[in-house]
């Protein structure tokens, strides 16, 4: 009798269970022995000086030896199922492992153990990965934040981390989880994405917008990159920093490290948490002054979201030209606004006209990132910071992206178009050999 029909027997009496669910029930069981037995034999200190290879097929060896001491019939497709997780729970991060190997999937989203979605092309769906238990997820996210000298527990229930590709990770436990621990974890691609692909394959933007923020790259003009959350804000950022001279040393600045740039000269730095003292807390803002003595000749911050904003906008205004950062924000306008309110949380007792003038010194581009309710990504905005008139930061649109309506299927409709202004930055780039055509700005041209 296979395995399969052994756990279809197992039902409690008078009503009968529907068969998939004790079945998975009874796998899971088996699949949780099984672990527990392998950890129980295993010597640790010598499986960590193991090739990963050598260690896989070591657990299936023992696997196997377990099932044939046991006398658990089970067929060659539920053996390989249970070779496959338990070497995930080892070595990897159990369930998780199969959502982490689609390249189709951006989010993973776990709402509690047995309630995990995932987005793919923009949409939410929810999957059929669970975990045994609370205290299997909760085994796998301590296992996932101590891979990075963070930890979870009651007296620090929330956590930022990430994981060794680069995908970013943050946890949240009870107390004040109420449903149980649950995790979010935004994935980002083995092959980071290049400005090619956003043009021709996802059609976030034109090729002619696509060549201007080259060019602002390379011509070193500050960058500032706006946008919700998921919006691409950090994929557009690693893009443009690919365009940055090899021989510039950059610095970036992170909460969590997740910027993928691909120039040889770059120095990581990571923020810390405080410990369980309270104590030894590294804040962006302590890194951006540190950051200075390094000799950059670039400063590029994942995301600016507090008092770090003035170092930032100072270390623009003094010789770091080109610097990139992010920033959550629905429109240029209110993106400039979010930086005033930041300079604020510096108690620096400025006038708000010498921040904005901080600020309009500082940045020349504001660039938009929006995703669309179909799921798609568009870069909705690009705007240039020409200067103030009186307390106002003026700004004038270059390209922006108009949507019309929306198909049968849901998708939305709509087109990329210059507003027929010609930026004054041009005259910069043309300094550094990089000469815009005329037709590039003609409102009359329209990309779909």
């Amino acid at each position: 009798m296979s395995l399969r029909e052994k756990l279809s027997l197992q039902q409690p009496d008078g009503e009968r269970a529907p068969l998939q669910t004790v079945q998975r029930e009874a796998y899971k069981q088996l699949k949780e022995q099984m672990h527990l037995k392998l950890v129980e034999q295993f010597d640790l200190t010598t499986l960590e000086s193991l090739p990963a290879e050598k260690l896989r097929q070591e657990i299936a060896a023992s696997i196997d030896r377990l099932l044939l001491d046991e006398q658990v019939p089970v067929s060659a497709l539920e053996r390989r199922m249970l070779v496959r997780d338990i070497q995930h729970e080892m070595l990897g991060f159990g369930p998780l492992e199969l959502l982490m190997a689609d390249a189709t999937v951006s989010d993973i989203l776990v709402n509690s153990y047995d309630n995990v979605y995932v987005e793919r092309h923009g949409r939410l769906e929810r999957t059929d990965v669970s975990f045994t238990d609370e205290r299997h997820l909760l085994r796998i996210i301590d296992k996932i934040v101590s891979l990075v000298g963070r930890r979870i527990d009651e007296s620090s229930p929330m956590v930022d981390a990430r994981l060794p590709d680069g995908s970013r990770v943050n946890a949240v436990i009870p107390p004040i989880a109420l449903d149980g621990p649950m995790m979010s974890i935004r994935r980002f691609a083995h092959i980071p994405l290049r400005m090619e692909n956003l043009v021709n394959d996802l059609r976030s933007l034109t090729p002619e917008m696509a060549e201007m923020l080259e060019g602002l790259s390379r011509a070193k003009v500050n960058m500032l990159i706006s946008g919700g959350t998921g919006a691409g804000k950090t994929t557009l950022l690693n893009i443009l920093s690919g365009y940055i001279p090899e021989s510039e040393r950059l610095v970036t600045i992170e909460d969590a490290a997740e910027l993928q740039l691909q120039q040889p000269h770059v120095v990581r730095l990571e923020t810390r948490p405080p410990n369980i003292e309270g104590k030894g807390e590294v804040t962006a803002r302590a890194l951006v002054k540190n950051a200075l003595r390094m000799r950059p000749d670039r400063i590029i911050i994942g995301e600016v979201r507090g008092a770090e904003a003035v170092d930032m906008l100072q270390a623009m205004n003094t010789g770091h030209e080109g610097s990139l950062t992010t920033i959550h924000a629905n429109t240029p306008r209110d993106a400039l606004a979010r930086m005033e309110n930041m300079i604020g949380m510096a108690n620096l007792n400025l006038p708000h006209k010498a921040a904005r003038q901080q600020i309009a010194s500082a940045i020349t581009v504001v660039v938009q990132a929006l995703r669309l309710t179909d799921g798609k990504r568009k870069i909705t905005s690009i705007q240039e910071v020409t200067g103030m008139e009186g307390d106002v930061i003026t700004m004038q649109e270059i390209f922006s992206y108009a949507q019309t309506g929306v198909d049968a299927d849901g998708k939305i409709i709509g087109h990329f178009q210059a507003s027929g202004v010609r930026p004054k930055f041009t005259e910069r780039l043309r300094s550094f050999g990089i000469h815009l055509p005329d037709r590039m700005f003609d409102p009359a041209r329209h990309y779909s």
